[in-house]
């Protein structure tokens, strides 16, 4: 009988793990940065002199006994209807301690695999930055050759920015990345989260994935390339997606494969290339009709800024009328050294600023721009591009272009 692939499930933090807080600073807990074993934490908190069962678990740091904190916030859910619990009307939610025991809770994920749990940290999403992309990344690395493949729960705020930096600083890694997480959290009784669990366990089992491995989001029945997704709604399930390109799977009673796995894209065979030097002086800057940037923005370089993504509008197009001060502000950045990239406000179609004089101007002027590449992943690769010398802006590594 031929074994299980072996898969790592990291967590990171999220809305899928979180638990009904009570607002009060000495019950809330927190972890460690050190990647611990879940499986491995204590059963018995009451015994902590028996340093053999414990050793582990100074990754928890508590005031009040995991089991008094786990035994209020259950009171807390008891209390609660369901659609309390749907609404989150029971408190705030905070990162807690509800993937103690996961493999208990979903035991459908051991169908697909022989699973290894680990928290690398517990973090709302909204929280989660560079630093935590590397220290990800770098544990990716780190276990690289222990596993098949790896799942990364992880907050829907800002999941999309962490599945563009997975595949742009771990071009070629060679195993499936699969990043999932949930609109509610795992105790609830309405929750995604189990779905999407087994879904993401399901499809980085699959040997089609195997094959061509990725690093993807996984999200209500659908599998999609990480650098081209993006969170759409705050409150559906149906949370994420990547607009103006189809997904890699749609998950229902069978897992149907589109085209892009079924013929694998070159990117997939590149040699395994490590990058985890990240600059952040990077802005994010809209063009919004009227608005003078000088104003708005003023001298970005004056104030250490050495990259910008620019959000034009349609194709690639921005004002150029003599009335506006956004060409001229962008000459004058350029000329200083900014390092601009065009990206389109427009959710699909395509990025093609050389087609009309008002793109085509910025291109003159040294800006980059086209094929098409979400702001997102733009703003990471932008960041990569800044500390890595061999990474050009609109030259494809992981996908995530067109």
């Amino acid at each position: 009988m031929p074994r299980k692939p072996r898969v790592c499930i990291f967590h990171t933090g999220g809305t899928l793990g979180m638990e009904p807080g009570e607002n009060s600073e000495d019950e809330l807990i927190t972890m460690d940065e050190t990647a611990c074993p879940l499986e491995t934490m204590c059963k018995d908190d009451d015994d902590d002199d028996d340093d053999e069962n414990c050793e582990p678990c100074e990754v928890v740091e508590r005031q009040t006994t995991q089991q008094e904190t786990h035994a209020r916030k259950s009171k807390s859910l008891e209390k609660a209807t369901p659609y309390d619990v749907t609404l989150g009307n029971y408190g705030a939610l905070e990162p807690g301690n509800m993937l103690d025991r996961l493999v208990d809770r979903i035991p459908q994920m051991t169908t697909f695999a022989d699973l290894d749990l680990y928290v690398l940290f517990n973090e709302d999403s909204s929280n989660v930055g560079p630093d935590h992309w590397v220290t990800i990344a770098e544990e990716l690395d780190a276990r690289r050759d222990e596993y098949d493949a790896f799942i990364l729960v992880h907050g829907t705020d800002t999941m999309a920015f962490t599945a563009s930096a997975l595949s742009l600083m771990l071009v070629g890694f060679g195993k499936p990345i699969v990043i999932t997480g949930s609109q509610l959290p795992l105790g609830a009784p309405r929750t995604d989260a189990r779905m999407n669990l087994i879904d993401s366990v399901s499809c980085a089992t699959n040997p089609v994935l195997l094959r061509a491995p990725e690093v993807c989001v996984c999200f209500d029945g659908k599998l999609l390339r990480g650098n081209r997704t993006q969170k759409v709604h705050a409150s559906s399930y149906t949370a994420f997606d990547s607009p103006g390109v189809a997904p890699l799977a749609m998950l229902g009673v069978d897992i149907v494969w589109g085209e892009a796995m079924l013929d694998p894209a070159s990117f997939h065979d590149a040699p395994y290339t490590p990058r985890f030097d990240l600059d952040t002086r990077v802005l994010r800057v809209p063009v919004v009709p009227g608005v003078n940037p000088y104003i708005s923005y003023g001298d970005c370089v004056e104030r250490g800024v050495r990259g910008i993504v620019l959000e034009v509008f349609g194709v690639g197009n921005m004002p150029n009328c003599p009335s506006s001060q956004w060409l001229r502000w962008l000459e004058d950045q350029a000329d200083k050294g900014l390092k601009v990239y065009l990206t389109s406000q427009c959710a699909s179609g395509d990025m093609r600023p050389e087609l009309y004089q008002s793109g085509s101007v910025a291109l003159r002027l040294g800006a980059q721009g086209g094929p098409r590449m979400i702001p997102e992943c733009a703003v990471v690769k932008l960041m990569l591009c800044l500390s890595n010398q061999d990474v050009r802006l609109s030259d494809p590594i992981a996908g995530e272009l067109g």
